[in-house]
């Protein structure tokens, strides 16, 4: 079992940033893949980037492709989401998400959820 806590969330003037960490407990975090995905209101849960557990090969979607920066720190046990000149249309609330496997980018392959993180762009 894994638990995962976001942080991070909050509101930011378009052109900002925020960083968003999550943090994972339970089994080795390092041999899982770690992902988040974003939800607004009446939309589907979309796939923002991805990490892979062992050399950090990372994917992104192509709406945030140049803004967004995921890595993780195996140490501590927690992955984080750089975001950069922020839109309101990342408006969402952000979750962060663990497989054992490969990354990928569809939700129904992630076994393991954090409850979400808020982020507001105000244009």
């Amino acid at each position: 079992q894994v638990q995962l806590v976001e942080s991070g969330g909050g509101l930011v003037q378009a052109g900002g940033s925020l960083r968003l960490s999550c943090v994972a407990s339970g089994r080795t975090f390092s041999s899982y893949a770690m992902a988040w995905f974003r939800q607004a209101p009446g939309k589907e849960r979309e796939f923002v980037t991805a990490i892979s557990w062992s050399v950090g090969v990372t994917s992104y979607a192509d709406s945030v492709k140049g803004r967004f920066t995921i890595s993780r720190d195996n140490a501590k046990n927690t992955v984080y989401l750089q975001m950069d000149s922020l839109k309101p249309e990342d408006t969402a609330v952000y979750y962060c998400a663990a497989r054992s496997g490969l990354r990928s980018s569809i939700p129904q392959r992630y076994d393991y959820w954090g409850q979400g993180t808020q982020v507001t762009v105000s244009s």
